[in-house]
């Protein structure tokens, strides 16, 4: 039976379809490998044109929902959550990621130096003669699909040395490759939603869960170096914590 999209429907006809696949897919009424309805059933199904049809599928594709098979048609990907393991010392996130087999890359985003707003002047435990910072926002993609946004501040010395490296490669090996060894990590979890500049980034709704895992790194003497958060896909990254006595 088709179903006409209501006019009373604000959003894009594309966005609408494909909030309404992805609702089934997560729900688990499309199952992983399931074949979703074809693009003429789409059409029939919600009375718009093949390209509204196609623009829907992109967004699922682009969400890691589901992939294209040439000739096939389109099926509903695994949905399995990665896990990324906090503990110390810290597990290397590139190997954390291999272990469950997925790949994980990043996208430079913006890296560059900038005056450091006052909360992070004061986690930095920068002097008022010296407040510029070099300011970080990364794309974490698994399996080339995004599923998290990193946003880090170093001090002004390591992203002068380091900045050719951190804009391609994870921070905290970065650091250790470098001989700059992390004594601790003070760390927070917490949930947030969605909002404009994410979902654009994470290629999910607005107002979508995310976790937020915000962090400050510490030197074996005790110096701040480093803060940020990440944001991550709630249906993409999951975490653990390992807990020890320390001797």
């Amino acid at each position: 039976m088709s179903r006409s999209l209501e006019p009373q429907d604000s959003s894009p006809l594309h966005l609408v379809i494909s909030e309404g696949l992805r609702e089934k897919i997560l729900s688990g009424e499309y199952a992983s490998g399931t074949r979703i309805p074809s693009e003429h059933q789409l059409m029939e199904q919600y009375q718009v044109s093949r390209i509204t049809v196609r623009q829907a599928i992109a967004n699922l594709v682009n969400q890691g929902l589901v992939v294209a098979r040439r000739g096939r048609g389109v099926f509903v990907k695994d949905q399995q959550k990665f896990i990324c393991t906090l503990s110390n010392p810290p597990f290397s996130f590139d190997e954390n990621m291999a272990q469950q087999g997925v790949s994980s890359s990043i996208q430079n985003l913006v890296f560059e130096p900038l005056p450091a707003p006052d909360k992070i002047q004061q986690v930095l435990q920068l002097s008022e003669n010296n407040t510029e910072i070099y300011f970080q926002r990364k794309l974490i993609l698994l399996d080339d699909i995004p599923a998290a946004v990193d946003i880090t501040y170093v001090l002004p010395e390591l992203g002068r040395q380091l900045a050719d490296e951190l804009c391609i490669r994870m921070t905290f090996p970065t650091l250790e490759r470098h001989g700059i060894a992390i004594g601790r990590i003070e760390a927070t979890l917490e949930a947030t939603h969605t909002n404009h500049e994410m979902s654009q980034y994470l290629h999910v709704p607005l107002g979508e869960p995310l976790l937020v895992y915000r962090y400050i790194a510490y030197t074996n003497q005790d110096t701040p170096i480093l803060c940020g958060e990440t944001f991550s896909r709630g249906d993409r990254l999951c975490y653990s914590v390992v807990l020890s006595r320390d001797s």
